[in-house]
């Protein structure tokens, strides 16, 4: 194993993020501790290094030449990740000197230089061990606060997931939290899209055999609910940035959804009523518009009849 394998190791133990065990914070590390491609870590230093330094040593000894505009992504994607965990201490020389000064340095703290000077001996992984004990895990705390600034969702059986943070999943949450119990009752969800994660929801066994096809995620719209008892579909779009359901995208999702045995009910979701009215002229008709802000009332894009799908089984016969 190379040193920076080794390096990457440790970033690893010690519990910095993925994006923090790359190359370039393998090396960051190295320069830190001063150690060249022969060395062993028990001779780890303690110099005082600028930015610009650590791309010197990166070069110099590792022949790794970043550009100078990279020292930017250095800082910011590495060294303070590495402040986070404290791996490093900024300025311990002059604590006083200015966050943007041009003489700026870093240096090991003595607890991440114990760590290193004991890797590759049977002292390592209780040095690591003492490490987190006081210091914790960066990726650990990284997943309390991504959770913490999660959308929390319920879904009708009682179950809990999160959604990743976003005004998007805030109204995917009110859908099925508020729409679905008031309009869909007895309604099971089937499918709730997530834009960091794909999807939270998803039952691919019962959406098959309703002839939805579920490799086509970015053709489906936001979230799928299925009443059984009266075989309806509910095919809903959280809009808050992109289209409501108007009829182009009616028209693609009759296209995709043409095996589907179930009737459908095309939804529009909206936050608020200023939402709504963006968008009021790109609805389809014969579909339905629902805002979060007044949950006890729909919108009907048809005159003719309330709530339910449009046309003959499995078609909703959009017209417009």
């Amino acid at each position: 194993m190379g040193k920076l394998e080794e390096a990457q190791e440790i970033l690893a133990v010690l519990g910095l993020p993925r994006q923090q065990q790359n190359e370039r914070s393998a090396l960051t590390l190295l320069a830190f501790a001063g150690i060249g491609k022969r060395d062993s870590w028990s001779v780890t230093k303690l110099p005082l290094l600028r930015v610009w330094d650590v791309m010197a040593f990166m070069r110099e000894r590792y022949g790794k030449d970043y550009a100078a505009n990279s020292r930017e992504t250095i800082r910011r994607q590495t060294i303070h990740q590495f402040e986070q965990a404290r791996i490093l201490d900024r300025n311990p020389d002059d604590p006083t000197r200015a966050t943007n000064s041009g003489q700026t340095v870093y240096r090991l703290t003595s607890e991440a230089a114990r760590v290193l000077r004991a890797f590759g001996t049977p002292g390592f992984s209780s040095a690591a061990a003492s490490f987190a004990g006081k210091f914790g895990s960066l990726q650990a705390a990284y997943s309390r606060q991504r959770k913490a600034n999660s959308v929390p969702l319920r879904l009708p059986d009682g179950e809990k997931v999160f959604l990743s943070p976003g005004k998007h999943n805030v109204l995917q949450a009110r859908v099925i939290e508020d729409f679905g119990p008031r309009f869909a009752a007895g309604a099971v969800v089937l499918y709730v899209g997530d834009t960091a994660k794909k999807h939270v929801v998803l039952e691919a066994e019962t959406l098959s055999a309703l002839g939805v096809p579920i490799t086509q995620h970015d053709k489906l719209p936001d979230v799928i609910l299925y009443d059984a008892v009266k075989g309806w579909l509910f095919l809903v779009e959280a809009v808050t940035t992109h289209g409501p359901v108007s009829p182009k995208r009616h028209a693609e999702m009759e296209k995709v959804l043409r095996n589907c045995t179930a009737d459908r009910v095309y939804v529009t979701a909206f936050l608020t009523i200023a939402d709504f009215r963006k968008s009021a002229g790109d609805i389809a008709w014969e579909t339905e518009v629902w805002i979060a802000e007044n949950p006890g009332h729909m919108i009907h894009y048809n005159g003719a009849k309330f709530l339910g799908p449009y046309g003959g089984t499995g078609s909703s016969g959009c017209s417009g």
